[in-house]
């Protein structure tokens, strides 16, 4: 009889006997346990939720699957005791309830941290937790009721062809099994490692990008190539597909690798980072994300543009916050030849300070740029440190603050006529000719 029949029918003798309740009582006691456990776990070790340790945040999303973990232990700490004065056939049937449990648990933490950004869970995370889910379920479910060899044998003897071979299906789910546990285990180890990496204040923000990702690559390489030596698959027949992908990237990838090579130039070499305001070709807006392959841009107007990579090594490309945030502004406009400009110049700066997002160092200044046939045509000189909030809405707050001072201070401005070609200033004679001569007319 197998260990599966063994455990059912013990579990049926059970319910007649006297002391049944004493595994009741028992198990009831390790999941209340197990909880309460776990409850003081994470209140120790979380604390303040706005300055949480590395350990608390860990033991924060671990906090599903540190339950089932703890109740565990404490099962098979009451078999021991209850096995030596009585049967404990519902304590030996709850152990692999629970570790189902743990191990459905255990495996969407890793998937949600691996995969679940902001939040937000995917529908394919979804569809595959409740797939995996009940795969487990139902091999429980054989397992209790004595099919689960019977199953086995059957998967065993069915064979399917693979090349030149034949391999059994039970083989085969070994191999999709192995492959998928050590991709998971990757997957979650490098999304630990990320977290860590990127809450190092000391370190720049795309140099922990740029590790993050060789990390990411180099454990997934890792575990494909042990899972498939686990299966028994020879690794030199990879040199050829090795040859295979190289031609492919040398006839048809070109672009597609060049785009993460200068992924990986970008964030080694620092132009750019995350934050950053840049402009390239026709693309304006801020960097939000630095992928390997991509950038993406989001515009004042939020709209985001997906940048290759490619484009932001080969283009020239103007960041506004490289080195510094402050962004140089200006407006001009022409006044009369008979207004006071040592006056304007100290009100249009206090008429500026009141503006939020004009800096008050460097301080805003007032030149005097032309003298024009129609008048005096100023330019007014501000700074901003917020160029990823756009230009539109502080060139409106200056020009409306600039406009209603005009008008209290009773400057009267002048039309700007059309300039000629080539000429910049009355210094022109032939402007100068031809403005006298059309006042003479």
């Amino acid at each position: 009889m197998s260990p599966s029949q063994n455990l059912w029918s013990d579990l049926l003798a059970d319910f007649q006997n006297p002391n049944f309740q004493w595994q009741v009582l028992a198990l009831l006691i390790c999941a209340v346990i197990g909880y309460l456990l776990s409850r003081g776990l994470m209140k120790h070790f979380s604390g303040d939720p706005n300055h949480q340790s590395p350990l608390g945040a860990a033991l924060t999303s671990f906090q599903r699957v540190l339950t089932p973990l703890l109740t565990l232990p404490l099962i098979a700490l009451s078999m021991g005791l209850l096995g030596r004065s009585q049967s404990v056939g519902l304590l030996r049937m709850a152990m692999p309830l629970v570790l189902s449990f743990l191990l459905i648990r255990l495996v969407f933490y890793m998937l949600r941290q691996a995969f679940v950004k902001d939040g937000r869970i995917g529908g394919f995370l979804q569809a595959f937790e409740q797939s995996f889910a009940l795969i487990v379920w139902t091999v429980l479910a054989l397992y209790i009721t004595g099919l689960w060899p019977d199953v086995m044998l059957f998967l065993d003897e069915t064979t399917l062809p693979v090349g030149r071979h034949r391999e059994s299906l039970l083989v085969i789910l070994q191999a999709i099994l192995s492959v998928g546990v050590t991709l998971i285990l990757a997957l979650w180890a490098s999304a630990m490692l990320e977290q860590r990496l990127m809450r190092l204040d000391t370190v720049h923000s795309s140099l922990r990008a740029v590790l993050s990702r060789v990390v990411r690559a180099v454990l997934i390489l890792i575990a494909v190539l042990l899972s498939l030596s686990m299966v028994g698959i020879d690794l030199t027949v990879l040199s050829v597909f090795g040859g295979a992908l190289g031609v492919g990237i040398g006839l048809g990838l070109q672009k597609l690798v060049s785009s993460y090579v200068s992924g990986f130039v970008i964030l080694l070499e620092r132009s750019l980072s995350i934050g950053d305001v840049v402009n390239v070709d026709r693309f304006s807006g801020q960097v939000v994300q630095i992928n390997t392959r991509y950038t993406v841009l989001k515009g004042t107007d939020g709209a985001e543009s997906v940048i290759p990579n490619e484009m932001l090594v080969s283009s020239p490309v103007q960041n506004l916050s490289l080195t510094s945030r402050h962004v140089r502004l200006t407006t001009s406009f022409i006044v009369a030849h008979e207004t006071d400009i040592d006056r304007l110049f100290a009100e249009i700066e206090r008429a500026l300070s009141g503006i939020p997002r004009v800096l008050a160092e460097p301080q805003a200044a007032l030149l005097l740029t032309r003298f024009a046939p129609e008048g005096l045509e100023l330019e007014v000189v501000f700074w901003i440190d917020d160029p990823e909030n756009g230009r539109g809405s502080v060139m409106s707050a200056v020009n409306l603050a600039l406009l209603k001072l005009l008008k209290e201070q009773g400057v009267r401005l002048s039309p700007q006529l059309p300039r000629e070609p080539g000429v910049t200033d009355l210094t022109n004679k032939s402007l100068i000719h031809k403005t006298l001569s059309d006042d003479l007319a």
